[in-house]
């Protein structure tokens, strides 16, 4: 009986030196080689202070900027610490009045008739709250908005969202998208804000 205790003591030792230790050392080690930006979160730096990441939105609520997906992370929305969707399913009359306000919001925000249709991005929140893209139609109906804030051309916007699209992944998987974060600082950069 004692050797067989020593012998699972021992493998619990190794297993434990090597699952535990040496395994997420070898990980940290060739993420931090390899794809430094992406181990440390994708932070955004703007004077060498971080604005931000591109994996996490940010709620924009200028006219100037470009809006993210609502979200439902935290009490207020966009809380990295609390992320976590909606959880209302479709027959929740909480969602569909939500979804009817963020519309109609969305609508004045950007001077569309109350019969124009809003992408769904624009009204719900993903499952995690915190989705920094929106899709390229999401984007589209903002360009008019942020030209006319900012003084700029629609044209000049939509070369910003064009220069942010990220195509579907070997053209097939997933759909086009813009990141609101990396938009909004490049019209920042254009505009000297």
């Amino acid at each position: 009986m004692y050797k067989s205790m020593k012998n699972a003591f021992l493998l619990l030792l190794v297993m434990t030196i090597f699952t535990g230790v040496a395994y997420p050392l070898a990980v940290t080690a060739v993420s931090q080689i390899f794809f430094p930006d992406q181990a440390n979160g994708s932070l955004i730096k703007k004077d060498n202070e971080v604005v931000g990441s591109l994996l996490i939105a940010q709620n924009f609520t200028s006219p100037g900027y470009f809006y993210a997906r609502p979200s439902g992370a935290g009490d207020d929305g966009y809380d990295a610490a609390n992320s976590a969707g909606t959880n209302l399913g479709p027959t929740s009359k909480k969602l569909m009045d939500s979804i009817q306000q963020q519309a109609a919001d969305f609508r004045q925000a950007n001077g569309l008739n109350a019969e124009a249709i809003v992408p769904a991005d624009a009204v719900t929140s993903s499952g995690s709250g915190l989705d920094p893209d929106i899709s390229i139609p999401n984007a589209v109906l903002q360009i008019n908005r942020v030209a006319r804030e900012r003084g700029m051309s629609a044209e000049e916007v939509e070369n910003v969202v064009k220069e942010c699209s990220e195509h579907p992944l070997l053209g097939i998987l997933g759909e086009e998208k813009a990141n609101v974060l990396k938009m909004n600082l490049i019209l920042d950069s254009i505009d000297g804000r």
